[in-house]
């Protein structure tokens, strides 16, 4: 009894094993001059990608590394394993897509049982009116005719085995005769897009077209032509052909773009008229016509103005809509705006007039056509709305103000995040499909019918209950009052009161959701979101995750995560700076944080942090930062400036070398990413570059905050700039052993696997959990 005691004791005296050291890879400074500057840069050889001594020690360093990582974690297993879990059940369980009709048809996608990827399906809206998902009737079959319903479309299983056990889509057109489907398949091993086609009723491939390096494609000849876009060497699109369905004639080209500037984008009209051509350049952008009947008739131009701006063109009842950004009488604009010209227009240029006057107060974000409405997507300050006018529009009167047409507004939701057109394929329905997306309320497919203000939530994950639900007209069914639905009064405040929290299967009541307007160092106003747990938010205690993008313009994500749960459940403060560079704000707003002026994205950043701990929001020593892609870039150029604020960081797949990337890529650019970030050649733009790199700017002997750097082989900025930074971090800044700089090297197909997102969504967030000791 005693020697057993003893055992015990002795055991229990165990000293730990020591922790892990971290690797540390030779540095080899290379001198590097351009312009006025010089610098040494010591981790050069793990980009050289044709060196096959330096791609060797880059393998060693990488799995030293990946060991490095298993060792610091081995301790939190127990914690991955539960944090995994947990996400795994909030999955849905039913992938199947909401049925998306189409004339006579239903267009879903659902996953069989056991299998990675889904299948395409349809069933004839005829046959069962009242189908609504493919589990009802069991799969396809109707009971009751004893007749198979559903048809098999496309499976991506198959599709998998075809491009070596990886089935990603990029496009995908079913003809408007719904006879055939174009689609575009990756090809990992030639890192292009493959498009074939295939016959619905047969289910056979056809044998043409079969084209390589494919970027965008369009239906024509009401399904018996198919135009396609092809890039060339530098992923440049710049060549459109038409394939005659069924013909074995080479496929017909139809414009080449020389100029190596110039990029080439198709797409066709709602109503299948016309396929538009857009070019466009640093120089100029550029529209042309095709009439789809006619697809090889020839490509006029129809709208044209200086330097680059974006441009949809729609035509509605011998009318041309054009919605651009583009300068007004030589004067930039800050917003999008409708221009409409008539289809049989004589003058040449061809003359456009406006559609509606200008109102700070009321920005159209988006538009939607449909036969007989225009869905209008609008922003009040920060504020997202959603009306539907219809059409057609009054025509010889000029410019009319919006609030004239007696816009009917559709119900939304409390605190809308996003609100994501379609797929909305049927002209001629009365209704129209919109996901929206809020920072407390799981993403809504919703859909609006504009003849009676009638609204459906088609599908919504109820993660509070773990489990899936697919409504279809049941209990979150609701409609406008017929009052409103009537009334033509402009006056905006006939919205209906529609945003309470049960109607949309909102969290309000369990998760707040608080909105903040933030000063930056120049006095600029930023939008920050907070969302926390009501039952866990305690004041000055809670640790906290500050996400940020603030790149191209585009909107931060602020959607429901559903694996951010698991943080909220543990009194996380989930918070989202809306920092310039970014979305929602306009295109002064984007053009405020690229270029000479990126480090405004960054300072808006540290402002936003700076306001979460002085409002006692989140504790002082618990905020952790987030970044993905362009993202982990303002996060790792913030922790640069203020090592003190973070305690710790998530940067996925992060951009952190511009200066190298920009000046000598290895992986294409294109002209958007110059833009963005600075042309090197510019004086001031280098200078700029230098300034907000984070690989340049890394403070010598300051403790670092513990950081994870997420990469693949197969990202967009690659592994080498990860490991260059964490590399660097390490040998500059102070080593604390709690504090560790890690690199985890994933999958290059996370997006395409649920288990592997939940195992690295865990590892993320017992990461975070293990450094706050929370």
């Amino acid at each position: 009894m005693e020697s057993f005691v003893g055992v015990i004791i002795n055991s229990a005296a165990a000293p730990p094993p020591p922790p892990p050291r971290p690797p540390r890879p030779p540095p080899k400074p290379e001198s590097l001059t351009f312009h006025d500057h010089s610098w040494e840069d010591p981790y050069s050889w793990m980009s050289k990608l044709n060196d096959k001594v330096a791609m060797r020690h880059l393998d060693m360093y990488m799995e030293q590394e990946e060991k490095y990582t298993e060792a610091t974690m081995s301790g939190t297993d127990r914690l991955q394993s539960k944090l995994q879990s947990e996400m795994a059940s909030r999955f849905a369980s039913d992938l199947s897509t909401p049925p998306l009709r189409w004339g006579p048809w239903l267009y879903y996608r659902r996953v069989e049982e056991g299998k990675q990827f889904p299948v395409l399906c349809r069933r004839l809206a005829s046959l069962n009116d009242e189908f609504i998902s493919h589990k009802s009737p069991s799969a396809g079959f109707d009971i009751t005719s004893g007749k198979r319903i559903e048809q098999k479309l496309l499976d991506y299983n198959q599709e998998a085995q075809r491009f070596g056990g990886y089935a990603y889509e990029e496009l995908s057109e079913v003809s408007p005769d719904h006879r055939f489907i174009a689609y575009t398949m990756y090809d990992k091993e030639s890192d292009f897009f493959k498009l074939s086609v295939r016959n619905l009723n047969s289910g056979a491939l056809c044998s043409k077209p079969q084209a390589d390096r494919v970027s965008n494609l369009a239906w024509a000849k009401d399904g018996q032509a198919l135009l396609y876009v092809v890039t060339d060497q530098n992923k440049r699109p710049c060549r459109i052909y038409c394939s005659m369905i069924g013909s074995t004639d080479d496929d017909f080209l139809i414009l080449e773009e020389p100029d190596e500037n110039v990029y080439v984008n198709i797409r066709h009209t709602k109503d299948f008229r016309f396929v538009t051509v857009h070019t466009f350049s640093t120089a100029s952008s550029k529209v042309f016509l095709i009439n789809a009947a006619d697809p090889l008739s020839g490509v006029n131009l129809v709208w044209e103005c200086e330097g680059i701006s974006h441009g949809i063109l729609e035509h509605h009842q011998g009318y041309l809509y054009l919605f651009t950004d583009a300068a007004k009488e030589g004067q930039s604009v800050d917003y999008h705006y409708l221009l409409r010209s008539h289809l049989d227009s004589s003058s040449s240029p061809r003359t456009w007039e406006s559609v509606f006057t200008d109102d700070p107060d009321w920005v159209v974000e988006d538009l939607d056509f449909s036969h007989t409405h225009l869905v209008v997507t609008l922003r009040e300050g920060r504020n997202f709305r959603l009306c539907s006018v219809t059409l057609p529009l009054p025509a010889g009167k000029g410019p009319v103000h919006l609030k004239e047409l007696h816009p009917q507004f559709l119900p939304l939701p409390k605190y809308v995040s996003q609100i994501s057109p379609g797929p909305n394929y049927d002209y001629h329905s009365s209704k129209m499909r919109f996901t929206l997306s809020s920072p407390v309320m799981p993403d809504a497919v919703v859909d609006y019918d504009l003849s009676n203000g009638e609204w459906n939530i088609v599908q919504q994950q109820n993660i509070l209950h773990e489990r899936t639900r697919v409504l279809y007209g049941t209990a979150s069914s609701a409609s406008i009052i017929e009052e409103t639905l009537n009334s033509k009064s402009s006056n905006p405040s006939n919205e209906v009161n529609s945003d309470d929290d049960q109607l949309w299967n909102g969290l309000s009541e369990f998760y707040a959701c608080e909105q903040y307007n933030v000063a930056s160092y120049d006095g600029v106003l930023l939008p920050l979101t907070v969302v926390y747990s009501r039952k866990n938010k305690k004041e000055d205690q809670n640790p906290g995750l500050l996400h940020v993008h603030g790149t191209y313009g585009e909107l931060l994500d602020k959607r429901w995560r559903s694996e951010l749960k698991s943080l909220l459940d543990r009194g996380w403060i989930i918070a989202y700076a809306d920092v310039r560079g970014g979305g929602g704000g306009g295109k002064k707003w984007h053009h405020d944080g690229r270029r000479t002026k990126k480090i405004n994205s960054i300072k808006d950043y540290i402002s936003c942090a700076n306001f979460l701990v002085d409002k006692e929001i989140v504790h002082e020593n618990k905020l952790a930062g987030w970044g993905y892609s362009a993202g982990g870039l303002v996060v790792a150029s913030a922790i640069n400036q203020s090592p003190h604020l973070f305690k710790a960081a998530i940067l996925k797949v992060p951009f952190l070398d511009p200066t190298n990337t920009l000046l000598y890529p290895i992986l294409l650019l294109t002209a958007a990413d110059y833009e963005e970030f600075g042309y090197p050649g510019d004086i001031a733009d280098f200078h700029a570059i230098r300034d907000y790199s984070p690989y340049d700017n890394i403070q010598k002997d300051v403790l670092y905050p513990a950081v994870m750097v997420s990469s693949s082989f197969n990202t967009r900025f690659g592994v080498w700039e990860a490991a260059k930074w964490v590399a660097r971090v390490r040998e500059l800044t102070i080593y604390d052993q709690k504090r560790p700089i890690l690199l985890n090297l994933t999958t290059d197909i996370v997006e395409e696997n649920r288990y592997l997102q939940c195992k690295e969504s865990a590892l993320e967030s017992a990461f975070l959990m293990k450094v706050m000791e929370s």
